[in-house]
C-alpha cells in the first residue's frame, strides 16, 4: 500500500494556508513539554486541516455537487466550515449520542445535519452520497485528509527541530498517520508515540498483534473521549505501523485530570480527546523516551456542562 508522502503534506500546507491557523508551540514552564494547541483552530480542532485540503483537491464539478461526511463532531464541523468557505452544500451524518454542542455548532456553520445511531453513520453517509451524487469526505480514510492532518507535524518540525518525542492521540488514525509521516521525514531521530484511551485501545492491541483488530462500538463508546471512538482503516493502520514507535494507553481518570491540568496550568480548554496525548506525559512519563516532548492538544470542543463537571 502506497503511503502518503512528505510532498503531499507540503502540498496540503499550501492549500490550507490562510484557512487553518498555524498554531503555536507553547513551552510549559512546569515541564520540558511543548503543547501544540489545535483547540485554537476556528472550529476548535485540527480536523479543519484535512477536511479543507480534501475539498480543495476536488475538481470544480465535484465541489459544485456538494459533499457528505460522517463524524462524532469535530470532522463534522471541519467539513461544514470548509464547505461554507467554498460556498458549497454539505450534508453531515452525526451520531445521535454526540455532544449537543458539536451538533449545534455544525448546524450553525450551514450544514444539513442528519442524526443517526452511532453504528449507522458510515453506511448512512454512503447511502446519502449515492442517492444525491455527493462526494464523500471521510474523517480519516483518505489520502488528502491524512496529508492535511500531517501539516501539524510539518509545523512541529519547523518550530522545534530538536524535538525528541511527539505524542499524538489515536482514533481513526488520520492525525497520527499524517503527523508521524511528517516527523519521520523531517526529524528522523524523533520518536512518535500514539496515545489512546484504555477503553478504546483497539489500535494498541492491533499493533502488538501486527494486524488490524476491531473492537465493537459498544466497547469503544465507553470512553469519555468521544473523538477517539473510531478505529483505523486499512490505509491508516498501514501508516501507523510505519511511523509509530509505541502506543501508550491512559485511563478515564487520567484523561479527566489532564483536562483539569491543561485548564489550570496551561490555560487551555481541551476536550477529553484533546487532552489524551498529554495524559501520557503526565501519568506515564517513565514509559516515554527522554527529551524535549511535544503533545498535540487535538481539540477543545466540549459542552459547558461537561467542562464544569470535569473541573469540579
Amino acid at each position: 500500500m502506497e503511503l502518503v508522502s512528505i510532498e503531499e503534506i507540503r502540498d496540503a500546507a499550501s492549500r490550507i494556508k490562510g484557512v487553518a491557523v498555524r498554531t503555536p508551540l507553547l513551552a510549559q514552564p512546569w515541564a520540558p513539554l511543548w503543547l501544540k494547541p489545535e483547540s485554537l483552530q476556528e472550529i476548535g480542532a485540527f480536523k479543519v486541516r484535512g477536511a479543507y485540503n480534501a475539498i480543495a483537491a476536488l475538481n470544480e464539478d465535484q465541489r459544485a455537487r456538494g459533499v457528505v461526511a460522517f463524524s462524532s463532531g469535530n470532522h463534522a464541523q471541519a467539513v461544514a466550515y470548509s464547505a461554507k468557505r467554498f460556498g458549497i452544500h454539505a450534508v453531515i451524518l452525526i451520531p445521535n449520542v454526540a455532544p449537543r454542542a458539536k451538533i449545534e455548532a455544525t448546524k450553525a456553520l450551514g450544514a444539513e445535519v442528519i442524526e443517526v445511531p452511532i453504528d449507522a453513520q458510515e453506511y448512512s453517509a454512503l447511502a446519502v452520497a449515492e442517492e444525491r451524487g455527493l462526494t464523500m469526505i471521510p474523517p480519516f480514510d483518505h489520502r488528502d485528509v491524512i496529508a492535511g492532518q500531517g501539516t501539524v507535524g510539518l509545523e512541529i518540525a519547523e518550530d522545534l527541530p530538536d524535538a525528541d518525542v511527539v505524542l499524538v492521540p489515536l482514533s481513526g488514525g488520520g492525525l497520527a498517520s499524517g503527523v508521524g509521516t511528517a516527523i519521520k521525514a523531517l526529524l528522523p531521530g524523533a520518536k512518535v508515540i500514539g496515545v489512546e484511551p484504555e477503553l478504546a485501545a483497539d489500535t494498541a492491541e492491533g499493533l502488538r498483534a501486527g494486524r488490524r483488530i476491531e473492537w465493537p462500538m459498544d466497547l469503544r463508546a465507553r470512553t469519555i473521549a468521544d473523538g477517539l471512538r473510531a478505529q483505523p482503516s486499512d490505509l491508516t493502520f498501514a501508516h501507523l505501523q510505519a511511523v509509530l514507535d509505541d502506543v501508550i494507553t491512559v485511563s478515564e481518570e487520567e484523561i479527566r485530570q489532564t483536562v483539569r491540568t491543561l485548564a489550570h496550568r496551561a490555560r487551555l480548554v481541551a476536550e477529553p480527546s484533546g487532552a489524551t496525548a498529554t495524559a501520557a506525559y503526565l501519568f506515564h512519563r517513565d514509559a516515554l523516551p527522554e527529551g524535549k516532548t511535544v503533545s498535540v492538544v487535538s481539540g477543545g470542543n466540549l459542552d459547558p456542562a461537561t467542562l464544569a463537571e470535569i473541573l469540579s
